[in-house]
């Protein structure tokens, strides 16, 4: 009736997991901090890698931290977790390239290795998550955003490590259900009333942790927050209580939104602590030195909440008017249909017209996706749908539901300018999702998929696979032949213009 045997780690699990995490480690780490313009930031490092500097230089008390100082470049319009955690490198080693790259660094590895626990708790298959992990490996988005110092591995991971314990919640509160009703533990017409649910609170923490990176982490909140109570409701009918939904809605309803909404206001304030004990922070005294207008009714407030709200306000006119209708246009912009299949990669680095072995030579570096990983963004997302819907596979539910709470919103408001870093958050959960699948087409099966053609110049290995074995196992080389050839716009190198010419293969890369 309800999945009750929790997952028991294996060997395999070991041996992969640590396979996956040195090539993660290597992939993220090698020549870090090659990549610079004349020794600084590049790309929007120029904004985050210098105030996280600030942060640094302006701490005088570690739980409390530093704020903010630049004002060179315009308002700060992101709350400053991020930048927290970059300043932890550049305290380490300096103001240097490795300084502001080293954190992203490992969390960018960490995010491969959720992305494997993810899939491994959603399947119990280390075939699953071993694929999940080779996917998030050899994936450009996910590896070019772990090696600069901007903002968006950290939301990324943030918002993996929420889905993962919400995963755990689910299981936990099926494995209690199940043992209560096995056990014909009396049930009222609601269904059974657990205990605290402390996985949900930790996704609840992870959701805070995502808005005080960006305020992109709101929708995650809000699909999280409905889908948690969708499955609690779910589970109740499952065990046969009369009126799931009122049950679900009177039981759980209020302890989700305490611990998916509350808890993670209350940890995105928490983050602003620095701004709230300076005296210097940006708006800290709008009230007092005539920045808010005389009649708004902010003068009710205390200053430094006044100065709060102020600068949110701010902050929000300042991304409300980023639209291409108010003249805001960036040749590299796109929008959240291209980002479907990575039609428009983001340039990072360039240094044209270079002379190397005697011919003209590019040297670029782009924010681009493996084509084998996104250009199977739309089947796979199609396949969840129809898998969740009339297959009844639930493991494809919490990362296709992921997936929609980075995708859907950013429809509502097209006119916006965007780019292709938006879509860091989606691709964790289509690799879950083609791993999921992956780890579907290599179970045993009673036609095609099930059989072992031999093949006469064949290893005796290959003759043993299944025909599912083997399509997995080609789409995973067709992955890694495609991450390397594409290697020297990932990583940046100096190659002749007739093979940078040769990896462009539709106009819209560049």
């Amino acid at each position: 009736m309800l999945a009750t045997s929790p997952y028991r780690w294996t060997r395999g699990d070991t041996v992969s997991t640590a396979i996956i995490a040195v090539l993660a480690l290597i992939t993220r780490f090698i020549k870090l901090g090659a990549i610079t313009d004349h020794g600084t930031p590049i790309f929007d490092e120029k904004h985050y890698v210098p105030q996280a500097y600030d942060i640094y230089e302006s701490t005088q008390n570690l739980l409390i931290g530093g704020i903010e100082l630049n004002p060179g470049f315009g308002l700060v319009v992101h709350p400053p977790l991020a930048k927290q955690v970059t300043a932890i490198g550049e305290a380490i080693f300096g103001y240097t390239p490795l300084g502001w790259r080293v954190m992203n660094a490992l969390i960018g590895v960490a995010v491969v290795l959720l992305i494997m626990a993810l899939c491994r708790r959603l399947t119990h298959s280390t075939f699953a998550a071993t694929v999940a992990g080779l996917l998030a490996v050899f994936d450009g988005v996910l590896l070019v955003t772990s090696r600069f110092g901007m903002l968006d591995i950290v939301q990324v991971a943030c918002i993996v490590a929420a889905a993962y314990f919400l995963v755990l919640d689910h299981q936990q509160q099926n494995r209690a259900f199940a043992h209560a009703w096995s056990t014909h533990r009396p049930m009222s017409q609601y269904g059974y009333r657990i205990g605290f649910r402390w996985w949900r609170f930790a996704c609840g923490i992870s959701l805070g942790l995502a808005v005080s990176v960006k305020w992109s982490g709101l929708y995650y909140m809000a699909f999280f927050g409905v889908l948690a109570v969708g499955l609690d409701a779910f589970r109740r009918h499952r065990v046969g209580a009369k009126r799931p939904i009122l049950g679900a809605l009177g039981l759980d309803a209020f302890p989700a939104f305490a611990s998916l909404v509350i808890v993670p206001v209350a940890l995105y304030l928490a983050s602003w602590r620095a701004w709230f004990s300076s005296e210097t922070s940006v708006y800290r005294h709008a009230l007092s030195d005539g920045t808010i207008a005389e009649e708004s009714p902010l003068h009710w407030l205390p200053e430094a909440i006044a100065g709060f709200v102020h600068y949110h306000v701010s902050v929000l006119q300042f991304h409300s008017t980023l639209t291409n209708s108010e003249g805001h246009h960036h040749p590299w912009e796109s929008k959240p249909l291209d980002w479907l299949v990575a039609a428009r990669p983001l340039l990072y680095f360039s240094s044209t017209d270079q002379r190397c072995a005697g011919t003209t030579c590019q040297q670029m570096l782009f924010l681009f996706g493996t084509p084998a990983i996104w250009w199977m963004t739309i089947p796979i997302v199609i396949w969840a749908c129809y898998s969740v819907l009339i297959r009844k596979r639930y493991s494809y539910g919490i990362p296709l539901v992921a997936f929609l709470a980075g995708f859907l919103p950013w429809l509502l408001n097209y006119d916006r300018q965007m780019y292709f870093f938006y879509a860091t958050a989606l691709v964790p959960f289509s690799i879950c999702m083609l791993a999921i699948c992956c780890d579907e087409l290599a179970q045993p099966h009673q036609g095609w998929l099930g059989r072992a053609k031999r093949y006469r110049f064949a290893p005796s290995w290959w003759n043993r696979l299944s025909n599912g074995r083997r399509i997995v196992l080609c789409y995973l080389a067709l992955v890694v032949a495609m991450f390397f050839y594409f290697l020297p716009i990932l990583y940046g190198f100096i190659i002749p213009s007739s093979w940078f010419d040769q990896l462009i293969w539709i106009p819209s890369w560049y």
